[in-house]
């Protein structure tokens, strides 16, 4: 559901037919890095990176996400995009030079973080396009609210793993969700799927469940398809 105090945000994800959003178990593995690989699966990957252009100028995502497909060891400096970046990251994952990387990377970085000696930090001076925004507990609801009052932030495209995805969920921060599936079959009761986190367990949690309204269904090439719902 939609909220003027807040953000509109689109979960947007790359998933297997069962709902697997990584090739396994590991932070070795990834889909990025894994799919790509894999035939009858790769010819029509460039899809999925074609639609997220068309996604919405901030984009949420996570320290760890970021360190798994390797920007902490990145030295070159990137072509910047037109986009601006919104990283949670808690333990933290990003060491200084994938903040640095970051920065070069995106018009603005908005690092949220509740570690006071988090790397970035070290970097503040160096670039203008940096914003740490520091929580003491880092609440989903608040951080909306926040984005939304102090920098205006209209609308957020959610890229994040299973377990924030599932923080979005039970906090009823999700209004759209925009699914690429891959035609592949992954498994694996480990393997992080498109929300985790905690489940309920109780009959009168049933309202934390969030029924659905389809408003597109892409067949694209090479058999993956894309969905696109509204939360009601």
């Amino acid at each position: 559901m939609e909220n003027s105090n807040r953000p509109i945000n689109t979960l947007f994800m790359l998933m297997s037919l069962d709902g697997k959003i990584n090739s396994g178990d590991s932070d070795e593995l990834d889909v990025d890095k894994d799919w790509c690989k894999i035939d009858g699966v790769k010819e029509g990957l460039h899809q999925y990176y074609e639609i997220e252009q068309t996604t919405d100028y901030y984009s949420l995502n996570t320290g760890r996400t970021m360190a798994k497909i390797g920007v902490n060891d990145k030295a070159e400096k990137p072509n910047k995009i037109d986009c601006r970046f919104i990283i949670i990251d808690r333990k933290p994952h990003l060491n200084e030079q994938g903040v640095e990387y970051l920065c070069n990377l995106v018009n603005r970085l908005f690092l949220v973080t509740d570690n006071k000696k988090h790397p970035a930090y070290e970097l503040l001076d160096k670039f203008d396009n940096l914003e740490i925004i520091y929580y003491e507990n880092i609440d989903l609801k608040i951080l909306m609210k926040d984005l939304k009052k102090n920098y205006n932030v209209e609308r957020i495209t959610i890229q994040s793993g299973g377990t924030l995805n599932g923080e979005f969920l039970r906090g009823n921060l999700i209004d759209y969700v925009n699914i690429v599936i891959a035609p592949i079959l992954v498994g694996g009761k480990n393997t992080s799927t498109l929300i985790d986190g905690k489940s309920i367990t109780k009959i009168d949690e049933l309202n934390q469940l969030k029924a659905l309204e389809l408003l597109e269904n892409n067949v694209l090439e090479n058999s993956y398809i894309q969905l696109k719902y509204k939360v009601l």
